[in-house]
């Protein structure tokens, strides 16, 4: 995230200006190889678990697949759900990653250089429709995977708590109430969200 974002969030508030003082530079960095099919299994994979244990469960879905770097959607297809519970996936999470690796193999599922082509909302709209993927999730990866500067996650609880912390409220914030204190930080806002998440480690 460039110094330009740095600026423009610290001239518009100064509370966020005090945080990102404390936390120094944004070293959010995209993971630019990973492919919309990736993100999605993992974002599933990681759904409300920490993220150790997640990344556990991930590491044994993915021995699997031996000589794959991550499983290919029509092998992921393919396998039997015994496998995936004994790897520790749930059932609702086996369904779906399932679904996500057969929207893939059809085509419905984007690959990086036509999802490239997408706005942030068209993104969210079409792959909110696979089972288990809300809003939240696609957000995960239009900030992680994509890039793309200006989202808001107003539901995380990272976020939430992250912007109680610097605020001094005495409650979480409400979503509406987010994205109604975040108009200010735009056209940087996923820059924000990453400076409240860090808010939790000061």
């Amino acid at each position: 995230m460039t110094a330009e974002a740095l600026e423009h969030l610290s001239r518009a508030d100064k509370k966020l200006a005090a945080l990102i003082k404390r936390v120094g530079p944004c070293t959010l960095k995209p993971q630019a190889r990973r492919s919309p099919y990736e993100a999605l299994v993992q974002s599933i994979a990681y759904q409300q678990l920490n993220g150790k244990a997640a990344a556990t469960i991930l590491g044994r879905v993915k021995a699997l697949f031996p000589g794959c770097a991550f499983p290919p959607a029509d092998k992921l297809l393919a396998i039997s759900e015994d496998h995936l519970r004994g790897a520790g996936l749930s059932r609702s999470k086996i369904r779906a990653v399932k679904d996500i690796a057969a929207k893939s193999v059809a085509g419905l599922v984007p690959d990086r250089r036509a999802i490239e082509r997408l706005s942030d909302d068209e993104i969210v709209e079409q792959l909110t429709q696979l089972r288990g993927v809300g809003p939240w999730t696609v957000h995960m990866l239009l900030i992680f995977t994509l890039g793309r500067p200006d989202v808001l996650p107003t539901t995380d609880y990272g976020v939430q708590k992250g912007f109680q912390l610097t605020y001094g409220m005495k409650s979480l914030p409400k979503p509406a109430e987010l994205h109604t204190a975040g108009e200010r930080w735009r056209p940087h806002r996923s820059t924000a969200a990453w400076y409240f998440w860090r808010a939790l480690d000061q």
